[in-house]
């Protein structure tokens, strides 16, 4: 049960990584458009109201299956965790927030990738498999 929980915990982290990959890459073409947008997607705190999301629930995901002890699982995500906290919480960052955050969302997704390949079971071939050892 809690490797099914695990699982589905790098899943949604994995998922929400690139929806803030998207949310990067596709909000200034929005805001172009639709200007009005701007003027709430624009304010620091939706930002930081994000990270405050992603960072807890990566952080499930990693105590959840014991990720947390795999150094490429917690590197990239510890990094990757840093560099959203960077652009969302300091000012002095403000003009490369768009590259930290996209960068640090890659990182996530990445440690969670790996950690979802890592949990899969392994199959060993052999004569009692359905597609046997030849």
């Amino acid at each position: 049960m809690v490797q099914l929980k695990a699982r589905w915990l790098d899943i949604a982290s994995m998922v929400l990584s690139a929806l803030c990959v998207a949310h990067c890459v596709a909000l200034p073409f929005v805001v172009a458009g639709l200007p009005f947008l701007g003027t709430f997607t624009g304010t620091d705190w939706v930002h930081q109201v994000l990270v405050l999301m992603a960072a807890p629930l990566s952080l499930w995901a990693l105590h959840a299956s014991n990720a947390w002890r795999k150094w490429a699982v917690s590197l990239p995500m510890a990094g990757g965790l840093l560099l959203l906290a960077l652009a969302a919480f300091v000012p002095a960052l403000h003009d490369a927030e768009v590259a930290l955050s996209l960068l640090g969302a890659v990182m996530i997704a990445a440690a969670h990738g790996i950690n979802y390949v890592s949990q899969r079971p392994v199959h060993v071939h052999s004569a009692t498999c359905a597609h046997g050892a030849d």
